[in-house]
This record gives C-alpha cells, structure tokens and sequence, in this order.
C-alpha cells in the first residue's frame, strides 16, 4: 500500500482530505491511503506546508518525494535532513490567482483610481490616462508566475519588460537578465511587479540604487517576497516622490506588525498575503500527477534546484 502523509496544519486537513484523495485515484491508484499520523518507515510520500511542525524528515527510511503546497520554499530548502526530491507548488489555482491579482492592481495604477476614489466631492479633474500600450510595466521574475502574468498584461496592450537572473525568452515581453539587466528594465519601468524566489541572491533586489534609476512617479507592486524590498529605501523613495505609490502584499515578518510605518504610510497600500493561495482541489492534481510520475520513473514537476533555492 502507498502511504502518503499529510503534514501540514491540522485546520488544513479538513480542505485537503477529500480532494487529495480523489485527485489520487482519479491518477489510477488503488491501493492507497492519505493520512496526518503514520509509522515513519511506511511513509512514501509527504504533502507538506513549510509551517507544519515536521522538520526532521531522516526519520523516513523509503521517502520518495516532499510534495510543497507553497510555491516558495525558501524555509525548508536548506533543511539538511531533507534528501529526496522536493517540489514546490505550481498549480491553475495559483497562476490564476496571481495573474488575477497583479493585472487589478496595474489597471489601478495606470488608470490612476485613487485619484478618483478618494477625490474630494465636486473636483472635477479629467486627466485622462495613456492607453495601455504607451505604458511599461516590467515584471521582475518570470518563472511561473511571472510568465502568466506578463502574458494577461500582454493581453491588455501595455508594453511588458521582464527581468530574470538568467536568460528567457517569453513572446511579445522584452526580457533582460544580468545585474546590467535589471537597470535597463528598471529605468523605463512606470510599474515594477516583483515575482522572484526570496534567496541570497535576489534579496534586496530593490534598493536606493535600484529605485533611483526607476522613472520618478513609478509605482511598485510585490506579491513576491517580502526581502524583495530594502523597507528603508523604499519608505525613503516614496517621502521624496520617486516612488508615487506601493501596493505590498508580502512582508519580512507576517503578520506585518501594527506599528510597522507601512500601515499607516498614505502612500502604501498593504494586502495580507492575499495576491495568491493554494486552492486544495488544483493542488491535489499536481501532487496526484507528481506521485504518479515518481511510480512510473518520470522527472517530477517542479522540482526544486537546491543550489538555485527554487
């Protein structure tokens, strides 16, 4: 039988029992169980959340697979006792629910809202914003996430730049990589979107420097990561006015706490970690699908690079 247990808060059970199950036999297993508790030496498979309790996974004599709900795992990708192959999460849920968020807060943006949300009773100011196509928006990050929502913003018209570490190539964006890449994005980006894996690398990615060569005005979004984001720099960017206005999603420490400047700043818009979640019934398939190709020798969906940190 095919022991596969789930480690993850125990409120989640509920969410997740009947989808998982049936995404596993709907992947042609018949023998089978998903469970929260089980003798270590029977487990094959671990659907895991990095919040859970269980750290220490050299305890599993024949694990096959860690099985992320989360799509970030830079929290347990340095775990030393894990040693088989981890895979982050990547689902229809997630990239629609990204994509869905990142392209409402742009047309925010570029529509100018606010200025018509909160204008005072009988202003009458029309200032008419610029069609999508004359407006830039670089997408800092283009795995998953980032590539679907460079395509919905494609869809619309504005000109999408995107940045990566590491060459890609993605119809219709103009796409830069590099340190020297990330400036020359940077510089005729009017909205910043940041979507890159929180690691030593990418921490920071928006600094004084960084920040300074953004045309003045710009606007930042991140529902990436909160390290993504020098807080400083960036509280320092919208008081002097190159920063006209940031919407933050993700933070250093979560929940924000309540006497962090960005709550009450006027020009910071914060969401609770809201820009995307797992969804247990998309989730399940691709941990069903992820399973199914370990059993049959196939290379697993998004498996984690651990020298990359994602």
């Amino acid at each position: 039988m095919l022991t596969i247990l789930f480690a993850a808060r125990p409120d989640r059970w509920g969410d997740y029992e009947a989808p998982l199950n049936r995404a596993i036999s709907d992947a042609g297993f018949t023998d089978f169980r998903v469970v929260t508790e089980a003798a270590p030496e029977e487990v094959d498979y671990i659907v895991y959340a990095p919040n859970s309790d269980l750290k220490d996974f050299s305890v599993f004599p024949r694990l096959k697979a860690i099985l992320s709900l989360w799509a970030g795992v830079e929290t347990i990708v340095g775990n030393p006792t894990i040693t088989a192959p981890l895979c982050r999460m990547v689902d229809t849920g997630l990239r629609e629910g990204m994509r869905e968020w990142v392209t409402g807060h742009v047309l925010r943006y570029h529509l100018g809202m606010d200025a018509h949300i909160n204008a005072e009773p009988g202003l009458w100011a029309p200032n008419v914003p610029p069609l999508a196509r004359n407006r830039t928006v670089a997408i800092l990050g283009l795995g998953e996430l980032g590539t679907a929502c460079a395509e919905a913003l494609l869809t619309f018209g504005f000109n999408v730049t995107g940045w990566s570490r590491s060459p890609k190539s993605i119809p219709g964006v103009n796409s830069f990589h590099g340190d020297d890449g990330l400036l020359a994005c940077l510089s005729g980006a009017e909205i910043v979107v940041l979507l890159l894996p929180d690691t030593p690398a990418t921490q920071n990615t928006l600094n004084a420097q960084t920040l300074a060569v953004m045309p003045r005005g710009s606007f930042v979004i991140n529902p990436g990561r909160g390290p993504l984001i020098d807080d400083e720099a960036l509280l320092a960017a919208l008081d002097n006015g190159q920063i006209a206005h940031a919407t933050l999603d993700v933070f250093r420490v979560e929940p924000l706490p309540a006497e962090h400047p960005y709550w009450n700043h006027p020009k910071v818009t914060v969401t609770p970690h809201i820009a995307s979640e797992t969804r247990p019934e998309t989730a399940a398939d691709i941990v069903a699908e992820n399973i199914k190709r370990s059993e049959q020798g196939v290379e697993l969906l998004h498996l984690v690079d651990r020298n990359a940190g994602y």
